[in-house]
């Protein structure tokens, strides 16, 4: 394997993830406020999950939103 080319795939994979992940989350979020749903809520929890097909990885990622 190819270290480089690996750390090269793997970064433009999660620089797709990031992007991807930010506009979908935005839109979410903004969609929820429009429909009054965010009312009294300072804080969204929030998790992302990765799997990756042929080797034992599932990691879950999470944190908190500030919606305020």
């Amino acid at each position: 394997m190819n270290e480089d080319d690996f750390n090269m795939s793997v970064r433009k994979f999660l620089k797709t993830v990031g992007v991807t992940s930010q506009r979908e989350i935005e839109k979410a979020v903004r969609q929820a406020e429009a429909e009054g749903k965010l009312k009294g809520i300072d804080r969204l929890k929030v998790e992302a999950r990765i799997t990756v097909a042929g080797v034992a990885l599932d990691i879950a990622v999470g944190g908190e939103l500030d919606v305020r």
